[in-house]
């Protein structure tokens, strides 16, 4: 923001995942602390909507009509052309594939950034060469580009803040018939990248009883591809407190209820990420991913891990067939650092 163009009009083209698109709020908070004028447009799938309308920085989103890796070759080539007129002079590409990079360039935007990727020479042309060991961090990556080439790396960060309504959360409450009364344990425990993320739904379980036995509500939180999970810890737990919602709302309801947490216990999920951007008390439990690469961003979360020789493999499946990361890591580590958070 610093160079000569001086931007007025910023197109980011955002990520396909909760959680990196949560992360890309740091970037959005960096660009409008550079310039408060600019105005900042998000490219992101339709899903990721509810998450943008609850980033303050965020000026319009704009639905990029695809699913997840379909390339669509027409559409981009539509969408870009649409765009010609918005006025755009800098776009930054998060995603590194190829086809990400399309639309801004058939939006004619001047200035197009992004990392080197999958050879997008000429689709973009300012390329940044991707330094893992001076940005270990996804969020790092993301700000580090919406920087100047030669600024000083890696820059500093301010950790994502989703913004939430007391209306929404009181529709979202009445919607499924919540009652709020009393501390709230919001379980999350699925993961949309693989099973070698998930820690098992007993020990899900057992945390929940405990809970429960303590008059806390239990809240379960997920999609439509964790509801088999979810109620198998329904099942494990078979208590009138313990509501099983995965599956069952919206995206935005589910951030929306979520900001009503007393405490927050996920698997490193997209969930895990909303409940940091809206710092909540979080301990995130952690298998074949590494929570030096994504780990919750808010001063009160705790991360708990074995470390096994064999950890991280950023596996979507345990590729030694045993998923001893997780399945050995008991529900008292994870009690353990919850009391800490609740003591503090």
């Amino acid at each position: 923001m610093t160079g000569t163009l001086s931007p007025r009009r910023i197109l980011v083209v955002g990520p396909a995942w909760v959680g990196d698109m949560v992360m890309a709020q740091s970037l959005f908070i960096h660009l409008k602390r550079a310039a408060a004028d600019v105005h900042l447009d998000v490219l992101a799938p339709a899903w990721t909507e509810p998450l943008l309308a609850r980033m303050p920085q965020v000026d319009a989103a704009i639905t990029m009509p695809l699913g997840h890796g379909q390339f669509g070759w027409g559409v981009r080539r539509r969408l870009g052309r649409q765009l010609r007129g918005a006025g755009y002079q800098w776009a930054i590409v998060l995603p590194r594939s190829w086809k990400s990079a399309l639309v801004p360039w058939w939006a004619g935007v001047s200035r197009r950034t992004g990392y080197l990727g999958e050879q997008r020479w000429g689709l973009l042309n300012d390329i940044r060469p991707l330094d893992r060991s001076r940005l270990p961090m996804t969020v790092q990556r993301f700000v580090a580009l919406g920087q100047d080439k030669g600024e000083e790396l890696p820059p500093p960060v301010v950790s994502p803040r989703l913004q939430v309504s007391a209306s929404a959360v009181e529709a979202a409450c009445a919607r499924h018939a919540l009652d709020v009364s009393g501390p709230i344990l919001i379980l999350c425990p699925g993961a949309e990248y693989g099973p070698a993320k998930r820690w098992p739904p007993r020990c899900f379980a057992e945390v929940a009883r405990i809970f429960l036995a303590r008059d806390w509500q239990v809240w379960l939180l997920g999609s439509e591809k964790d509801a088999a999970i979810a109620a198998e810890i329904e099942t494990l737990c078979a208590a009138p407190r313990l509501h099983n919602l995965a599956g069952r709302t919206s995206l935005a309801e589910a951030v929306d209820l979520m900001s009503l947490a007393a405490l927050v216990i996920s698997n490193d999920s997209g969930l895990m990420h909303v409940a940091a951007a809206l710092d909540r008390p979080l301990v995130a439990v952690y298998g074949s991913s590494d929570p030096h690469f994504t780990p919750p961003l808010n001063d009160r979360s705790r991360v708990v891990r074995l470390g096994l020789e064999c950890s991280p493999c950023f596996q979507r499946e345990c590729p030694l067939g045993h998923l001893r990361c997780l399945g050995e890591l008991r529900p008292e580590r994870v009690l353990t650092a919850a009391q800490a958070l609740l003591s503090l």
